[in-house]
């Protein structure tokens, strides 16, 4: 395998599968069978995932609510997903932890860092919920500080998209996919990979990024495995 150690980041709108918000629960069983794959061969997964499918505080802001408040309320929905994915990998018999950054400790455990580890280390799978804990952060701001702290090999953003375009591919058709960019190359073309906080902080670690579409059946062990899938953002 070409990865040890991965930290997987999924959005909460990747949770909503064909309907307009909330979780399918379908999405998250295909989900759960794509990571029980990539487990079964040894591989230490961690997640993070996001609330939009819930709520985005950034959107509450825009409407008038406190953005300390919506944040926070986004770090909830997190929990959520963190919780609607935790079961459905136990439901394929994927021993799971969820680990928050904010102390709910009726539902999960609190984040510590060794204790993330030591979980890897035993194979199961570890969900990151609450973001980073404080507000202003966004989760994939959260999932570049967790692979580091937790010295993953390298992020996989799991899209709808299949890698890193030029232009949306969504709206143009002739836009030109990237197999490989540099970071600098990512910033210099003002390509959107992750907020900025967020890839500045993967680039100042040397941490490899992985654009890919996760929906496709198959793509994430494809991935894992070294095959040339998606976009590899590196040095």
């Amino acid at each position: 395998m070409q990865y040890k150690r991965i930290l997987l980041k999924l959005s909460g709108e990747a949770l909503m599968g064909e309907r307009q918000y909330g979780i399918d629960p379908k999405r998250l069983a295909e989900y759960a069978e794509e990571i029980k794959k990539v487990t079964d061969l040894g591989i230490q997964v961690a997640i993070v995932i996001g609330g939009g499918n819930i709520f985005r505080g950034v959107a509450g802001a825009s409407n008038g609510m406190d953005r300390v408040q919506g944040d926070h309320m986004g770090m909830l929905a997190t929990v959520i997903n963190g919780l609607a994915l935790q079961s459905a990998l136990e439901d394929a018999d994927v021993h799971t932890r969820l680990l928050t950054a904010l102390e709910i400790k009726e539902v999960a455990e609190p984040y510590i860092k060794r204790k993330a580890i030591r979980h890897l280390e035993k194979g199961r799978v570890v969900i990151f919920g609450a973001g980073t804990g404080n507000p202003y952060f966004t989760t994939d701001s959260a999932a570049v500080l967790r692979a580091i702290e937790v010295n993953a090999d390298v992020i996989l953003k799991g899209t709808r998209v299949d890698g890193i375009y030029n232009e949306d591919p969504e709206k143009n058709t002739k836009a030109i996919k990237f197999d490989h960019i540099s970071f600098d190359e990512v910033l210099k073309q003002g390509l959107k990979v992750m907020d900025t906080t967020a890839f500045t902080l993967s680039q100042e670690n040397a941490l490899p990024i992985i654009v890919f579409d996760m929906n496709t059946k198959g793509n994430l062990l494809k991935v894992v495995s070294g095959e040339n899938i998606g976009t590899k953002v590196n040095l």
